[in-house]
C-alpha cells in the first residue's frame, strides 16, 4: 500500500498537533508544583557568617538564622519584604527590591524573617 503525498502531510500535521497537545498538558501539569525566587538571597548574621538561599519558594514566611541579619542583599527576581521577628509579623519592616540590598541599623534587632512580595 503506497501513501500519498497529502495523506503524509494530513500524518504530520496530526503529529504536529498531538505534539503541541503533550507540551501543553505537560506545562500546566508542572505549574501547580510552586514558584521560587529565581535566584540568591544572601545575608551576614551578627556572628559575621554569610548565608546564602538559592531560589527560595515564593511562598510563606521564611527564617533567618537564629542570630538574625544585619546585612541581606536579595538576589532574586521578586521583592522580599524584611521583618525584626521570626514569624514575618509586626512593625519596623524593611522592603528590599530585586537586585538591592538593606542594613538593619546597629541600635535596632536584626532582621529575623522575610517574605516575597507577589
Amino acid at each position: 500500500m503506497s501513501v500519498t503525498a497529502p495523506d503524509l502531510r494530513r500524518r504530520r500535521r496530526l503529529g504536529a498537533v498531538a505534539a503541541a497537545s503533550l507540551l501543553a498538558l505537560t506545562v500546566s501539569g508542572c505549574s501547580g508544583l510552586g514558584r521560587t525566587a529565581v535566584g540568591p538571597v544572601t545575608y551576614h548574621t551578627d556572628r559575621e557568617a554569610v548565608v546564602q538561599v538559592n531560589s527560595p519558594s515564593v511562598r510563606g514566611c521564611h527564617r533567618l538564622a537564629p542570630a538574625g541579619a544585619r546585612e541581606l542583599e536579595n538576589g532574586t527576581l521578586v521583592d522580599i519584604i524584611l521583618y525584626p521577628t521570626r514569624d514575618c509579623s509586626g512593625q519596623g519592616t524593611a522592603y528590599v527590591a530585586t537586585r538591592f540590598s538593606d542594613v538593619a541599623p546597629e541600635s535596632g534587632p536584626p532582621w529575623r524573617s522575610y517574605t516575597f512580595v507577589h
